[in-house]
């Protein structure tokens, strides 16, 4: 909190529901001997940096790069992309569960360098050096165009900084850090897979904490202080749930997820909408999350729209339900059950706006307990995604046919299409293999291109069956 042009930390009495997220504008990145914030170029030593990471006795190297707005670049294959964010020393954990202690986050001041991000690339996955052959083709997956059928290949994630691409990408316009992690041979997959992420996470600690004793250029305030207000009594009460994971494709025992749990058998769970700005959630390893990325979770789009409404008055935004989707019927009625529940009776909500994780089937647990919210009273709003075919039909969200549940938003997602990507003038991947095969011309999935998909809402397209 900034009082008589002085930033201070608040006491956890005053601060614990309210989060600060103090914005730095970042418009360009560059290396240099030391990390620090320079108006609003950051400067980032690459050798501390590299120093930092290797820490982990899991990588042999890692190799960092810079790609800014409009070069002629191509990054591939993502691993996840995390905002550089940072908490103000005394006001919470950075990632708890993975690179601090748990407890709860949400409250305190929060650095955000705001038009940056860190790009993690997996060489292990579909197209990296590890699971392909000489061409980076895995046979198990559709991977950029080499077989005909699926047009979304799994972990074949592209990061595109030129042309009409990076212009669909919300991530076309940052200024990235690329780190590729190369894990020592014969290192298990799951811990490989490990140590990128807590790679991820603690390059973009380093980051933002590079923002220390510097003032924002402005400060959000991310509170819901009023939510039980004699004024907002009249105000539909109107709550999120979110899934956070779907089991059919299981969880790696370390796996990072929320609180630095895999959720394995996780029921739902309440949580202040700030905990998912916060740091408390991360995407998966499953392949499944080739339509989000933990940037995603940090800029909610649900919930920020949430937030906004709820500022101007138009709902009382009353909080979150974190949920995932299940693999066995048992499971997934008791947590449809729960979810709803809890909507209802503790946090009496009025009506509910309901996202899936990425994948088919989690649209059956998100159905249910729309069915379920609306049995109880509760009017849901789902969004849905058609999982598309070859030749462009959707089917998947389209065939759930829930009388109860008549709100239903499609997502944009493009199907029975290829993008043309034009040869670039660099390349930024995990192995030889993968860095020829991108270097190339390519037709791909508009999925394929990293940060034009999302779930949560957070697409620049929109759909259009007919």
């Amino acid at each position: 909190m900034k009082e008589d042009g002085v930033w201070r930390i608040l006491p956890p009495e005053e601060n614990f529901v309210k989060l600060t997220l103090a914005i730095h504008p970042i418009t360009d990145m560059v290396f240099g001997a030391s990390t620090e914030l320079d108006g609003t170029r950051l400067v980032v030593d690459a050798d501390e940096l590299r120093d930092r990471l290797m820490e982990d006795r899991r990588l042999e190297s890692v190799d960092l790069e810079v790609v800014r707005p409009g070069d002629s670049v191509r990054v591939g294959f993502v691993y996840d992309v995390v905002e550089p964010r940072a908490k103000e020393p005394g006001t919470g954990s950075d990632f708890p569960g993975i690179l601090g202690p748990i407890g709860t986050v949400g409250h305190g001041t929060t650095h955000v360098l705001q038009g940056s991000a860190v790009t993690v690339v997996d060489e292990g996955q579909a197209g990296g050096s590890r699971q392909t052959d000489s061409k980076g083709y895995n046979p198990r997956f559709d991977t950029l165009g080499y077989t005909p059928g699926n047009t979304r290949g799994a972990g074949t994630k592209i990061l595109e900084m030129s042309g009409e691409a990076a212009q669909a990408s919300v991530y076309g316009s940052l200024h990235h850090l690329v780190v590729v992690p190369h894990a020592k041979p014969n290192t298990d997959r799951l811990a490989v897979l490990n140590a990128i992420r807590v790679a991820s996470v603690k390059a973009a600690v380093y980051l933002a904490r590079a923002a220390a004793g510097h003032a924002p250029a402005m400060a959000e305030v991310m509170e819901l202080a009023d939510a039980d207000s004699p004024e907002r009594a009249a105000l539909p009460r109107v709550a999120y749930i979110g899934q956070v994971h779907g089991h059919q494709h299981g969880t790696a025992p370390d796996e990072h997820i929320l609180y630095g749990s895999n959720t394995e058998r996780m029921t739902p769970v309440v949580l202040h909408p700030n905990e998912w700005l916060d740091g408390a959630v991360v995407i998966s390893y499953a392949w499944a999350a080739r339509d989000l990325e933990t940037f995603f979770h940090q800029n909610h789009p649900i919930i920020n729209e949430m937030y906004r409404r709820h500022r101007e008055g138009e709902i009382n935004f009353v909080g979150t339900i974190a949920t995932t989707s299940a693999n066995v019927r048992e499971e997934r009625e008791r947590s449809c059950m729960m979810a709803a529940n809890l909507a209802r009776w503790t946090m009496k909500a009025d009506g509910v706006v309901i996202t899936k994780y990425a994948g088919g089937a989690p649209h059956t647990d998100m159905f249910e307990a729309a069915r379920l919210c609306e049995s109880l009273g509760v009017k849901t709003v789902i969004l849905a995604s058609p999982v598309v075919g070859p030749g462009g039909e959707a089917d998947s969200a389209l065939v759930m046919k829930v009388p109860e549940v008549d709100a239903v938003v499609l997502l944009g997602e493009v199907g029975g299409t290829r993008w043309p990507l034009p040869e670039v003038d660099r390349v930024v991947a995990g192995s030889p293999e993968a860095a020829k095969r991108l270097a190339e011309a390519l037709e791909v999935a508009p999925g394929n291109i990293c940060g034009t998909m999302n779930g949560q809402g957070g697409s620049r397209f929109a759909s259009a069956i007919y």
